[in-house]
């Protein structure tokens, strides 16, 4: 332990001491009284610190991740993130993906395509994208059945990214079959 530390402790024995003083002082003749108030106080934070640390693993369950409205219309709410995620179904496999129109692209995290039944090792990396992160390789792949709510494509071309990608980018290169609009917290995609 360093000197920073140790002192923190000593700060935190003398705060648990006089808050501890006090309460033996204020509660003398009641002390079962005083445990009942400390155990209530306590699940109380516990479950505060619960709900806060669990939020974010509630929350996009609760918010609807894209809306198919009459006409076709493909509603997406914008996440918490501040970002639009939705869902393609490519054969039959569903691949949650950030909607990325500065992303040329469609790009699939090594994950995504395993999911799909590409084997990374198989493919040819000759591509390079530039990133935010530096210049990463890529293959390219075609892609057969992409659905988004009532739109199938037969065939779509991306590319899996070598690199560390949390999630899969969808690009340009599909977003560009839809009218985009962005509007009241929303992104509208028609065709």
């Amino acid at each position: 332990m360093d000197g920073d530390m140790i002192a923190r402790l000593a700060y935190l024995g003398l705060l648990l001491a006089a808050v501890g003083g006090y309460i033996i002082v204020e509660f003398r003749g009641r002390m079962g009284q005083a445990l009942r108030t400390a155990a209530a106080w306590g699940l109380i934070v516990i479950g505060l610190m619960a709900g806060y640390g669990l939020w974010h693993d509630l929350r996009p369950g609760m918010l609807p991740r894209q809306t198919v409205v009459e006409g076709g219309e493909i509603r997406l709410p914008r996440a918490p993130d501040g970002h639009y995620h939705l869902t393609l179904t490519i054969n039959g496999t569903p691949i949650p993906f950030l909607v990325d129109t500065g992303a040329t692209q469609m790009v699939l995290s090594l994950p995504d395509a395993r999911r799909l039944g590409i084997d990374p090792a198989a493919l040819a990396f000759i591509g390079e994208a530039r990133t935010a992160n530096g210049i990463v390789r890529t293959a390219r792949v075609s892609l057969t059945d992409v659905e988004l709510g009532p739109y199938r494509d037969a065939s779509v071309t991306a590319v899996v990214n070598e690199g560390d990608l949390d999630t899969s980018l969808l690009g340009m290169s599909y977003l560009g079959r839809y009218s985009i609009e962005i509007t009241g917290g929303e992104m509208i995609l028609r065709r």
